[in-house]
């Protein structure tokens, strides 16, 4: 048990919600920045693949290296390691502000991902050693409800600093963060380490970054101009998909893996991960494509784009305690189930969105989708988690992590994916042949067609941007849809045979 008094847990409590709150405002704000980009005069003229990119590998090196994260701090303490990824996020998002091109922004991106790997695990392990169990499950609770202060707020800071200055200002929210993050880290914190040392699993670290890079570029690539008949594209799917296959062999066959695929053989482990990454995957996905749609074909200003994120981000904070004691009472299968119908329906009445769709609706439909994630997330983690023996939840909990990244990565690699090529297939026959070069995406093509003055093919991006929306919620309805049923049938209660009830009733 934890001998630190009480009113210092309280402040090493506070540091760590500072931390906390640092990861999720960036997982938040560069979507308020897309539209602008995009903007080859205003921006970085980003193409939507180069914007999948730096969105998507900040989910990738924060998946891959949060293994790493946690043996670093058992090695070297969780405060030390701490630490340096606050120096780490502070410093890429500096390089964020001011980068040159796309290609600069989406290193920085990267780099930042590498940041908040070690700051999450090391943040849960200081919880763990600070905290007696009797309080420990309030505590993570306090910590984990600086996400929907993170989501919240990030968007519209976000969209007041863009309509004000330049697009780089939104990676400049996390200076006096991390910097407040350092402070407190330095004064209370405590530098525990582990006495038995997990290895860094370089190889594992190794195959698994190269394989959900190589996957994710044959996705992005595809969506390009030139389409999915390209052998890079398919090559480079084969060779991800491979090095994958590569990846879980060999943590396979560890006695003590990074990544332990063996929990995987129990059903509810395997549903509930497979059912969260299936939400995170369609919610990262939505909201790249509602960025565009409430900026780009909306034409809203950042700060009334980040204002309409603010009745998902309440439904997501009000929904999680609120799916917490409903789960206790019905079961995970009845309310999560529910919850994840819940937000295939929200994704299916994205089709309902045009370029005069009222804004109360397009916030009702986000507030019902933000309750549903908050009611799904929470009870079903727990469960998850609950599966697993005393022993293996540090392990189940990484793994559990883990997967919800990687599902933020497929999200931007397969459903902006779907928009762009949709787009791109729909719009360049209708575009004259010496500007076909500008139907890459709605930005160009309504950048280049206020320059020559047609506004006919300002509408026809607009409509032809919501059709390929409308494709890409269909898909993203059917994933969380099919993990809505397996997540139902795996936790719905076992029926009793009829020897089992005979016992129960003689009893």
């Amino acid at each position: 048990m934890s001998s630190i008094d009480p009113p210092r847990q309280r402040r090493i409590l506070a540091s760590l919600v500072v931390s906390a709150i640092l990861i999720w405002i960036d997982s938040t704000v560069l979507g308020i920045a897309l539209e602008r980009l995009a903007d080859p005069v205003d921006g970085l003229g980003a193409t939507p693949g180069q914007l999948q990119w730096a969105i998507g590998v900040y989910s990738l090196l924060f998946a891959t290296a949060l293994f790493a994260a946690g043996a670093l701090g058992d090695r070297y303490g969780h405060r030390t390691v701490l630490m340096l990824g606050l120096v780490v996020f502070g410093a890429s998002s500096a390089w964020a502000a001011w980068a040159g091109g796309p290609v600069e922004l989406i290193l920085a991106r990267a780099t930042m991902g590498l940041g908040g790997a070690l700051i999450m695990p090391t943040s849960m392990a200081i919880i763990g050693w600070t905290f007696p169990p009797e309080r420990r499950a309030g505590a993570i609770a306090v910590w984990s409800s600086s996400a929907g202060l993170g989501v919240a707020v990030g968007p519209v800071l976000g969209g007041l600093l863009i309509d004000h200055f330049w697009w780089g200002s939104v990676f400049l929210i996390n200076l006096p963060i991390v910097a407040a993050g350092l402070v407190g880290a330095a004064l209370v914190l405590p530098n525990p380490r582990s006495p038995q040392r997990r290895r860094l699993d370089p190889r594992g670290l190794a195959l698994s970054t190269l394989g959900l890079l190589g996957l994710s570029y044959g996705l992005i690539e595809g969506g390009h101009q030139g389409g999915w008949n390209r052998w890079q594209v398919w090559a480079s799917i084969a060779a991800g998909l491979a090095l994958l296959a590569a990846f879980i062999y060999s943590e396979w066959r560890e006695s003590e893996p990074s990544f332990d695929p063996r929990l995987f053989r129990n059903r509810r482990f395997a549903a509930g991960n497979l059912a969260l990454a299936a939400l995170f995957l369609t919610l990262t996905g939505q909201s790249f494509y509602l960025a565009f749609y409430l900026q780009g074909a909306r034409g809203m200003s950042a700060l009334d784009a980040g204002l309409m994120s603010l009745p998902s981000a309440t439904g997501v904070v009000l929904g999680s305690p609120i799916g917490a004691r409903l789960a206790a009472r019905f079961g995970v299968a009845r309310i999560s189930g529910t919850a994840l119908v819940a937000f295939a329906l929200c994704h299916a009445l994205n089709l309902t969105y045009d370029v005069d769709t009222s804004l109360v609706w397009v916030a009702a439909v986000g507030a019902l989708a933000g309750l549903s994630i908050g009611v799904a997330v929470a009870p079903t983690t727990a469960a998850v988690i609950a599966t697993l023996p005393m022993e293996r939840i540090g392990a189940g909990s990484a793994v559990n992590n883990a997967i919800r990244q990687v599902g933020s990565v497929l999200g931007v690699a397969v459903l902006g994916t779907i928009v762009s090529s949709t787009y791109q297939h729909q719009v360049e026959p209708h575009l004259p042949a010496t500007i076909r070069d500008a139907g890459v995406s709605a930005e160009a093509t309504r950048h280049v067609a206020r320059a020559i003055g047609r506004p006919d093919l300002v509408d026809l991006a607009n409509y032809t941007f919501i059709h390929a929306m409308h494709t890409a919620a269909l898909v993203a309805s059917a994933i969380t849809l099919t993990g809505a049923i397996v997540l139902t049938l795996a936790f719905r209660a076992k029926r009793r045979t009829a020897e089992e009830i005979q016992v129960a009733v003689d009893a």
